[in-house]
């Protein structure tokens, strides 16, 4: 496992619930501006996985590394655990451990943003103050924790400006600006999926982590979805971690796939090596161990 360009670095990582091992010794990285799929079958432990990275659990056992500035960052790995500290941060960059992170910690300093399965918004709300709220952290530095809010200085309202510009473009990015003033919760289950990106996005991230973004979407939401997914990639230079069972969407946009099977990881490559994989196939074919020798002849005939 090379960690050049990786902005997430997973190792050995188990998560036990008493007598059950839903995520075992698993190790990957997702890399910088990629996007790597996490996929395999119901109850292979794939959000076990997401929810160690964004602080839901602790790990049983394992490490998580989020990379600022790159690989020269890294020699200061060894040093980091060692000290019990969460963070380092030196010329060359910063590394968070995020099994020793809160939630909220992760989201605001080590820029992970997460999207869930059940949709999360907050549907009494319109569509443009969701994207606000998204923004409370940075708003309550400047508002110096209400003070200055209260009394309208020109710090605040500058970063309420500021607040609002980036709502408005993602708005404008997910295309949603004619429901700006709508209740998020009447707007079409496809607009709400765009909308819960959107609104992490608005958090400022530097990797992404969607949980089925695709769940639900009939094919043309489906490929709308492929398409903002790369031009968030593309344009904005992110990394994105995504869980999906729509195998169409992740053959469509992954740059790498990570495949597991009963919390091990049983494939990891590229997506034309993991299609191909006589592992993969079995384990979604729901083949035992010891056949899947007969699945790699027929596979390749």
């Amino acid at each position: 496992m090379t960690a050049g360009d990786a902005i997430l670095r997973v190792e050995h990582l188990t998560m036990r619930f008493g007598g059950l091992v839903a995520v075992d010794d698993l190790s990957f990285e997702a890399r910088r501006r990629e996007i790597t799929a996490l996929i395999g079958p119901n109850g292979a432990g794939k959000t076990t996985v997401f929810n160690c990275i964004t602080g839901f659990y602790k790990p049983t056992e394992g490490r998580m590394t989020l990379i600022h500035g790159g690989a020269s960052a890294l020699p200061l790995i060894d040093d980091l655990t060692a000290s019990g500290a969460v963070s380092v941060t030196s010329e060359s960059g910063s590394l968070f451990l995020l099994e020793r992170m809160e939630g909220h910690k992760i989201s605001a300093d080590a820029k992970v943003a997460r999207t869930f399965q059940n949709i999360r918004l907050f549907g009494g709300m319109t569509v443009l103050e969701n994207l606000l709220v998204a923004q409370h952290n940075e708003l309550s530095r400047a508002s110096f924790y209400s003070i200055a809010g209260i009394f309208g200085l020109a710090s605040y309202r500058r970063a309420q400006e500021k607040a609002m510009e980036l709502a408005v473009y993602w708005l404008e990015a997910t295309n949603l600006v004619h429901r700006a003033d709508d209740a998020a919760a009447e707007l079409s289950y496809g607009d709400q999926r765009r909308l819960e990106i959107a609104r992490a996005m608005c958090t400022k991230p530097l990797l992404l982590c969607l949980d089925e973004p695709a769940a639900g979407l009939n094919p043309r939401e489906s490929a709308e979805l492929n398409a903002l997914l790369k031009w968030i990639r593309d344009t904005h230079n992110l990394s994105i971690l995504l869980i999906e069972h729509d195998m169409g969407v992740v053959m469509g946009i992954s740059d790498h796939i990570v495949v597991l099977d009963y919390g091990r990881k049983i494939s990891d490559g590229a997506p034309a090596f993991v299609r191909n994989d006589p592992h993969v196939i079995a384990a979604y074919l729901g083949v035992d161990d010891e056949d899947v020798a007969g699945v790699e002849a027929e596979v390749q005939r």
